[in-house]
């Protein structure tokens, strides 16, 4: 697995005091309940559930959590750390692609059960609303792993997209855990088939 390893943990940098990294920092040991807005809408406002909807919005649902099945086989349990300490910078698989896949995958996740409960006019709002939560935190990691992993890390970011992908020019060696991947995606995935049933449930009653 590409990964390289720090030389000591790092004390916290310039770029992390800085407000917005801090705003970040906050909202990144509390990122669980970052969803909710897209979980409270759907149930809230009451859309038109077509078909159509049901079938698009399965399409987004299953491309994030793909990408995010393919970011956690690269990363593993890393990607369910709440403290700043980190102990190697993952360069392969969708890492080699975009910066923040796992970030990616999740909006396209919640953006798809916008779709499937109808209420498509919710998009750009989940688009200004994603960028407002995630923004600070991005900064808040990018200070992190800049103090942690230094040069490697300035080198990756500069050769790497923050948010859309571009193929690499070489892709870097590492290995792929999908037995973790689908381990630590279970309790995601039951929750993403309990919304389902609850807004088809919620489509049949009225």
């Amino acid at each position: 697995m590409t990964s390289i390893s720090p030389t000591a943990v790092s004390p916290a940098c310039a770029g992390e005091r800085e407000l917005l990294a801090r705003l970040g920092g906050w909202l990144f040991r509390h990122r669980g309940f970052l969803p909710v807005p897209f979980i409270v809408v759907p149930f809230a406002w009451h859309g038109v559930m077509a078909p159509s909807s049901w079938a698009f919005g399965a399409i987004f649902v299953a491309f994030g959590e793909t990408v995010r099945l393919w970011g956690v086989a690269a990363a593993g349990a890393e990607t369910r750390r709440r403290s700043r300490a980190v102990t190697r910078l993952v360069t392969h698989g969708p890492f080699a692609w975009m910066r923040n896949p796992l970030y990616v995958g999740n909006f396209f996740i919640w953006a798809g059960f916008s779709v499937i409960a109808g209420i498509q006019w919710f998009l750009p709002i989940a688009v200004a609303m994603f960028a407002l939560e995630y923004t600070p935190i991005v900064r808040y990691e990018e200070a992190v792993l800049e103090a942690t992993f230094g040069e490697e890390y300035l080198r990756y970011k500069r050769r790497t997209t923050r948010w859309l992908p571009v193929a690499p020019a070489s892709e870097p060696a590492g290995s792929l855990c999908w037995k973790t991947a689908w381990r630590s995606e279970r309790s995601t995935l039951l929750q993403f088939a309990v919304l389902a049933a609850v807004l088809a449930v919620s489509q049949l009653s009225r």
